[in-house]
């Protein structure tokens, strides 16, 4: 198979790569843009599955607008991977993963499976200032506007020559989007999860789980949490040298290799569980 990228505009990252009838939907992070997700996304697709990876609405150049503006993007982008494949596994980084959550929930007829790296439902890692704690008890976008949460300077990579290579991306405002979080863009986080765990017992799909237990942005019981709460089979990996950038940092081939298990465990189920009527009827 030949691995075939297609890259649209400067402002729009989207990447696409060619692939079979199953499908992998890839979601990055809170104020991030596709290309955190671009290594997994090409080990994926070399294993011929076909892979989309949006930029999702208030994301890129700009950041802002409200979740549901977010979740409806990833919707969209569900439902157009959905016209090319039959199986569709949804993952996601840090906010992708709880998006990715939501989806799976609304829409289980259309994802059959659910990938969550360093799924952030609590920003609350070791690295995060004492205001981040002080914003809990902020309810309004007004207010939210006056706070601007700079990166940490981990930036959530434990390997220097990748946190080196993103911190010039950040500052030169390249593909890895731009520094800093602003209040408001916390705040809709917040009442994403919240609306995210009304949901939980509603994702029945099998889910897989990967969070390092030197998470500095999401300390490590917000996967603790989610394996107990979801309701579906849950595998979790716990990495051992990385940070909350997992699909960037030292262990991202772990990643790449627990996601395709993962993919071929599920496309290994539903062909099981197609033949299993035949063979009966056969017996």
């Amino acid at each position: 198979m030949t691995v075939a990228a297609t890259k649209t505009n400067a402002k729009d990252q989207t990447i696409r790569f060619a692939g079979g009838k199953t499908g992998v939907l890839l979601l990055h992070g809170l104020c991030g843009t596709p290309a955190e997700m671009r290594f997994v996304a090409m080990g994926l697709a070399r294993a011929g599955y076909k892979v989309h990876t949006p930029q999702l609405a208030g994301h890129g150049a700009e950041n802002g607008g409200r979740w549901q503006d977010w979740y409806l993007s990833a919707r969209e982008a569900l439902n157009e991977i959905r016209k090319e494949c039959d199986t569709v596994i949804v993952g996601g980084l840090c906010m992708g993963a709880i998006l990715g959550l939501h989806l799976a929930a609304r829409n289980p007829g259309k994802v059959q499976g659910v990938s969550l790296f360093s799924p952030t439902l609590w920003i609350n890692g070791w690295a995060m200032p004492w205001t981040m704690r002080l914003f809990n008890v902020v309810r309004s976008r007004w207010f939210a506007n006056f706070f601007n949460f700079p990166d940490a300077d981990s930036l959530g990579i434990k390997c220097p020559r990748v946190r080196s290579f993103v911190k010039t991306a950040l500052d030169t405002e390249g593909d890895y989007g731009r520094s800093g979080v602003n209040g408001t863009m916390v705040l809709e986080h917040r009442r994403m999860v919240e609306a995210a765990m009304n949901l939980l017992h509603r994702v029945k799909q099998p889910t897989l789980i990967v969070h390092s237990r030197e998470d500095d942005y999401a300390d490590l019981n917000n996967a603790v949490y989610l394996k107990t709460e979801l309701s579906g089979r849950v595998d979790m990996v716990v990495l051992e040298d990385s940070y909350h950038m997992v699909t960037l940092d030292k262990q991202r081939q772990v990643v790449v290799d627990k996601a395709r298990m993962f993919v071929e465990s599920i496309v290994d189920a539903i062909a099981n569980a197609a033949a299993f009527p035949a063979m009966q009827a056969a017996a």
